[in-house]
This record gives C-alpha cells, sequence and structure tokens, in this order.
C-alpha cells in the first residue's frame, strides 16, 4: 500500500534548491538551481571550440550567458506554442524563437 505524505507549505526548502509542491511549471521555473549547466559540459563547450586552456571564470561567465539566453528562448517558444493552441513546445518553436530572441 502507498504512503501518502502531506505537505504543510507550497514551498519547501531542501538546501539551496526549493521544491514547488503545487505550482505549475511556468510557476516554478525559477526555482531550478542557478546553476543547471554543469561546468563540466560548458568546459567541453569551450574546447571544443578550439581552447587548449580554459579558466574556471570564463566557464562560469559562458554558463551564465548561455543559461539567461536558453530561458529566454524558451519563455519565446513556449508563447509560439500557445499561440498556436498547443501546450507542446516543438522545434519549430523553438527555431523560430531563436530568430525573435535578440542574443545577449
Amino acid at each position: 500500500m502507498a504512503e501518502t505524505v502531506s505537505l504543510s507549505s507550497p514551498v519547501e526548502p531542501i538546501g539551496e534548491v526549493l521544491i514547488a509542491s503545487n505550482r505549475t511549471r511556468e510557476e516554478s521555473w525559477f526555482l531550478m538551481p542557478p546553476d543547471e549547466l554543469s561546468t563540466a559540459a560548458v568546459r567541453r563547450l569551450i574546447e571544443m571550440a578550439g581552447a587548449d586552456r580554459v579558466g574556471d571564470d570564463a566557464v562560469e561567465e559562458l554558463g551564465k550567458l548561455l543559461e539567461e539566453f536558453a530561458i529566454k528562448i524558451g519563455k519565446e517558444a513556449t508563447e509560439l506554442a500557445r499561440h498556436a493552441g498547443r501546450k507542446t513546445v516543438k522545434a519549430q518553436d523553438i527555431q523560430l524563437a531563436i530568430k525573435r530572441v535578440p542574443p545577449p
């Protein structure tokens, strides 16, 4: 038999990350950890661009920029999908959003 867990408040702190118990995705996107992209992945991207050595400050800065840009594109793509009467964001929404959102 499954155990029922009740939450005393809508948002409970767990470490530095908040878990939203009764919020929609749109309401709780800001609750994600600040560094969603791993530093290893960002470092690999810079190395793939040809860098022999990569400083931690460069990884941190590029990671911040990529996350900010990705969130803006995601928001625009979500609006485009809603305008088209869909809940699902498709590749075509992302492609159009990239054209509409100015780069950082």
